[in-house]
């Protein structure tokens, strides 16, 4: 397949990247790397870099800004920041790159464990990610020509070792990566594929 995989130069692009090279055909968008370059927050960025790209079987969004903070201590501008990166970037991915996908084809995007699970500190992040799964799930009722859906990741081992934290109930980048695969090679549409679900085994798709 001929995939184009936005965000690829980050942990779980990067993963998901390796994983899926050897067997397709993949087109590197980022901001600052990769064959294509677009700002996720630049709708005009966005359909740029689809034309650039021309006619995929797929596209994986890995890329995502937001903000991190106490609750308290979030600003507007933090919410924003969330909002037009993390969930209306991918929003307007999906609108504008629909028109590059195959009929048949598939659009995964990236939310992420805080929309179920949230910790301290994810207000602005949980409220992106949960807007984001019920986007996806809506947008699969309407468009039937092509898949769409969501994989929403766990901590990542490599970002919290990074980052000098408890890495024991992390997922690997390359597990993470592997659950992107089952979307892009699955048949399910309007769903969100957990991360830690396929990692414990509670998911019917096997990594």
């Amino acid at each position: 397949m001929r995939i184009l995989l936005a965000g690829a130069s980050g942990t779980i692009g990067s993963a998901i990247l390796k994983r899926l090279s050897g067997d397709h055909q993949i087109i590197t968008a980022g901001y600052s790397h990769g064959d294509l370059r677009f700002d996720l927050t630049d709708s005009d960025s966005i359909r740029t870099m689809i034309d650039a790209a021309g006619e995929v079987d797929a596209i994986i969004c890995a890329a995502g800004v937001t903000s991190f903070g106490p609750f308290e201590h979030l600003t507007e501008a933090d919410y924003h920041q969330t909002l037009n990166n993390k969930l209306m970037g991918q929003v307007n991915l999906l609108r504008i790159g629909r028109q590059a996908v195959c009929r048949g084809g598939s659009i995964t995007l990236t939310s992420g464990f805080a929309a179920r699970e949230p910790v301290q500190g994810c207000a602005s992040v949980a409220m992106a990610n949960g807007a984001l799964e019920s986007f996806v799930k809506a947008v699969a009722v309407e468009v039937t020509d092509l898949r769409v859906n969501v994989v929403s990741p766990s901590f990542v081992t490599e970002t919290m070792a990074m980052m000098g934290m408890d890495t024991s109930n992390c997922v690997p980048a390359s597990l993470t990566a592997a659950v992107y695969e089952a979307a892009l090679l699955g048949t399910m549409s309007g769903e969100t594929l957990q991360v830690a679900e396929y990692v414990n085994g509670d998911s019917h798709w096997v990594i």
